[in-house]
């Protein structure tokens, strides 16, 4: 019965080697897939997030302020119209003609 003990000793130690072996070569391979990925997006020249999230904070105000100024704009382009209209009104009334001598 000794022999078999040992025997079954040997496989788990053999077991356990290679099990270590494989988690070894996971890690190394998840190591080398992470560079790759990493050189891969640095070559492919991304914004980084902090300029990204700049950038959209630069649009939204400036969205804003042109949402701001175009309101007042057309509020400036209203009042100007209220002006006009008297004054369109006065050229499109009829004058009176002036009575000549001839017609009386």
């Amino acid at each position: 019965m000794q022999t078999n003990s040992r025997l079954f000793d040997d496989l788990a130690r053999l077991a356990t080697g290679a099990l270590g072996t494989a988690q070894g070569v996971k890690t190394e391979w998840e190591n080398l897939f992470h560079q790759r990925m990493e050189r891969f997006i640095s070559e492919m020249d991304l914004v980084p997030r902090e300029e990204f999230d700049a950038v959209k904070a630069m649009a939204t105000l400036a969205r804003e302020e042109n949402d701001a100024l175009k309101e007042r704009l057309d509020a400036l382009e209203k009042k100007l119209e209220d002006l006009a209209k008297p004054t369109r009104a006065r050229k499109a009334a009829p004058r009176k003609a002036k009575s000549t001598s001839s017609e009386k």
